[in-house]
């Protein structure tokens, strides 16, 4: 038989084939079988055996059947089986005539061995699934939860009759009827609340009424309210710059008997701020009253122990690599007693560290750790964790420039304004100065100030940078978990041996990250704005792969600062003596770097710092109203207190205190204080972390064992998907929270050593990850290039 019929050895071999095998290829697979048999074909073939033409139209058919069995599971209720299950299963599949039947068939066994290698136990199986599942946005139906305990039953391999599947329905049957239930009583007290309220501001009245109501003339009630007697209940800014003064009646009532003090002069004028004893006006309680329980117009007041100290403040300010830390890490470690507050646990740790290094042990306190050493007087902790009753001799508060930040401003605002030390020193960076200014003058301290430079040189480069020219001791920025990750894999194709540093990462695996590409064992870093703040870090050279970032609001130009903090971390004195700063080819202007870095320190437009309520504060402010409703106090405390015009400070964004708060409401046997706790947890609630937070709470309420977070599925480190690592990721999370609740509520958060030891698993995993990847990816390419 000649071949002269045939366009080519690749077609005649695939004739040959289909002919002895049978099989039917549809036209448009034709062209893409006829390839792979072209490749498949040893030189001067002109056939293939028939397993080869199997196995080629198994693999043409691959994506078909991947989404086809994608279908097949979001149809019947499986959301919780994952596209890596199906690809491993559809790539076990050898017949190329499979049908549905078949692909389930190869489904089967690789969903089973998934869900047993969530947990030990069905139970455990079945909670980290709906966790995980949750952290997306999903919540189980009646029906799929039904179907996932009958999965994780067979795949356990249950006997019938075991009480498993009745055990868990019941429970999950039960936990969905509390869940409703706490929600729709939520929304109830929310209501009963705002209606409270809305009645009181109907009951107001305006300036007008109060001659008639005090039994006074117009021209008394002008100066009593000049002289701060009469409390103006709320002011309402109109249109053109007016305000209308509004005033509670029944409070105005309870001063009629003050009037013949006030005009016969024996009632001095009160002071404007001070506080003063009201008669009980019951459950309508004017604003005014609120804001002044509440304080925060004199805020530096409400820390006592410090105002009874003759506190000195030194300020010292410099940009990054200028020795801030080192002046004052040696008075701190020479002085009897200190306390040194940093923005992170990783830089809390590196403050105790530091001391020891100094010869002085000190005890550490973050959100989610303690260590407690008796015999040490000295203090490494988080700013929100800063102590305010115990006076020190010195303090250190780090990264002053974070008085800014709309979340978190308000914690190093009561740190510089309540921290018990005689001498206090401030680091940050120079835009921090008016800020920390105006606190020295509300709390009536003296300030020293220190300006440093740059211990080595700081210089913009003139051309952008490609990014296979990226070299050792390089440090690429994004501004994404996304960026970083992609960048990542894009160097490790470069052959880069690569190091990542970003905010969803734990402090332990940051700092092993740190470590990877300061000995060497990295080449290049790829971190987002998180190396702005910590991590002794040596960087040759900064390279932005990004001049804009999106802020949480909107995508903008990076800041003078934000160049500047980030950029500085290029150089280390004593290694790298200049340090450059770049672009990534195609990312920006090697001008807007250079002048972001040659640029004035940009002043802040407001300089009134932020202050937010604590526990005192709401407790106040609850007793003033007689209301258990944390989600009233804070509405109340969201009206009354700090007008935005207020001339000395600014209420800090408490929106996700108040969406806890709110979400509280319908979980019954919880105090106010407990309450307030809960409304402080760090969760994240892009991953649905306040859903989880209130069903915690709820089990705290009724008085059971609250199980920490387990560490779900980890696969082989060296096999695991970015999606993988990115549920590992969030469930590091989780268990900071339910780590942070353990120390405020150890009865009800009882397993602190196993979430201990899951924490510590998630790190190693992810850090391996991370490492081994890097490792064998980069193995796997040289190795390529010397078969080559």
């Amino acid at each position: 038989m000649t071949s002269e019929p045939y366009a080519s050895p690749a077609r005649e071999a695939f004739v040959h084939a289909m002919a002895r095998t049978g099989l039917v290829v549809e036209p448009k697979e034709e062209q893409e079988v006829l390839r792979r048999v072209a490749r498949a074909l040893e030189p001067g073939a002109r056939d293939v055996p028939d397993e080869t033409l199997r196995d080629i139209v198994c693999t043409v058919r691959r994506k078909k059947r991947i989404s086809r069995l994608v279908d097949l599971t979001r149809r019947s209720g499986r959301i919780w089986i994952n596209r890596d299950e199906i690809e491993q299963a559809v790539g076990t599949i050898t017949d190329p005539e499979a049908d549905d039947a078949a692909l389930e068939r190869a489904l089967a066994p690789v969903a089973e061995e998934r869900l047993r290698s969530y947990a030990p136990s069905p139970r455990k199986v079945f909670e980290a699934i709906q966790a995980d599942l949750l952290d997306t946005g999903r919540v189980l139906s009646p029906g799929q939860t039904d179907l996932l305990l009958m999965a994780i039953a067979v795949a356990f391999g249950l006997p019938e009759g075991d009480p498993f599947l009745d055990t868990a329905r019941k429970e999950e049957a039960q936990r969905q009827k509390t869940a409703h239930t706490i929600e729709r009583i939520a929304q109830e007290k929310r209501q009963q609340e705002e209606q409270r309220l809305s009645a009181w501001e109907e009951s107001l009245v305006s300036f007008k009424d109060v001659p008639r109501i005090l039994r006074c003339s117009h021209k008394e009630a002008l100066r009593w309210i000049a002289e701060n007697r009469l409390p103006v209940a709320r002011k309402v800014r109109e249109s053109g710059g007016r305000e209308r003064w509004e005033f509670d009646p029944a409070e105005l009532a309870t001063l009629r008997d003050k009037l013949g003090e006030w005009r016969s002069g024996t009632g001095g004028p009160t002071p404007p701020g001070s506080p003063r004893v009201q008669a009980d006006m019951g459950r309508k309680v004017a604003n005014s009253v609120i804001a002044r329980v509440a304080a925060l117009d004199r805020y530096a007041a409400h820390f006592r122990t410090a105002r009874a100290l003759n506190r000195r403040i030194t300020l010292v300010t410099g940009p990054t690599n200028s020795g801030k830390s080192y002046t004052a890490l040696n008075a701190l470690a020479q002085a009897e007693s200190g306390l040194a507050l940093a923005p992170l646990r990783l830089l809390a740790h590196e403050f105790r560290e530091a001391l020891a290094a100094r010869g002085v042990e000190a005890s550490l306190a973050t959100g989610e750790e303690r260590i407690t050493i008796p015999s040490s007087k000295h203090l490494a902790a988080t700013v929100e964790m800063c102590p305010f009753y115990n006076p020190v001799d010195v303090a250190v508060i780090d990264e002053a420039q974070m008085l800014f930040d709309t979340d978190r401003g308000a914690a190093w605002t009561a740190a510089i304004m309540g921290a018990p030390a005689r001498h206090l020193y401030i680091l940050g960076a120079p835009d921090c100065i008016p800020m920390v200014r105006r606190i020295a003058e509300l709390c009536g301290d003296p300030l020293d100030e220190i300006s440093l430079e740059r211990k080595s040189p700081l210089r913009a480069a003139a051309h952008p940078v490609k990014l296979a020219d990226l070299t050792t001791g390089d440090a690429l920025i994004a501004f994404s978990r996304r960026e970083v990750l992609d960048l990542r894999a894009a160097l490790m194709q470069h052959g880069k041996r690569v190091a990542v540093v970003y905010g969803a990462l734990s402090p332990e695996v940051r700092r092993a990250e740190a470590q990877r590409f300061n000995s060497g064992a990295a080449d290049i870093l790829i971190a987002t704005d998180a190396i702005g703040m910590g991590l002794n870090l040596s960087i040759k050279r900064v390279v932005f792969a990004a001049l804009k970032k999106f802020d949480g609001r909107q995508t903008r130009d990076l800041t003078v600062q934000e160049v500047k903090q980030i950029g500085g971390r290029a150089g280390r004195y004593g290694k790298h003596e200049v340090g450059t700063v770049a672009v990534l080819a195609g990312a920006g202007s090697p001008t807007f770097v250079r002048r972001q870095l040659e640029a004035d320190t940009e002043l802040q437009d407001d300089l009134r710092p932020y202050v937010q309520p604590d526990a005192d504060i709401v407790k106040a402010v609850a007793a003033e109203i007689g209301s258990q409703s944390l989600y009233g106090v804070l509405s109340r405390i969201h009206r009354a207190v700090l007008r935005k015009d207020d001339p000395n400070y600014r209420l800090a964004d408490m929106e996700q205190a108040f969406d806890i708060a709110s979400a509280l409401e319908g979980v019954e046997g919880l105090d106010l204080t407990t309450r307030w706790s809960y409304a402080m947890c760090p969760v994240d609630d892009r991953d649905n972390g306040i859903r989880r937070l209130v069903a915690w709470a709820a089990d705290h309420a009724a008085g059971r064992r609250v199980l920490p977070p387990g560490t779900g599925r980890l696969p082989p480190s060296e096999r695991a998907s970015r999606e993988e690592l990115e549920r590992a990721e969030k469930r590091h999370k989780r268990l900071v929270a339910w780590r942070w609740l353990a120390l405020r509520f150890p009865d009800f958060y009882p397993d602190r050593e196993e979430a201990e030891d899951t924490t510590r698993k998630l790190n190693e995993w992810i850090e391996n990850v991370l490492r081994q990847q890097s490792h064998s990816r980069t193995s796997s390419r040289r190795e390529r290039h010397v078969k080559k």
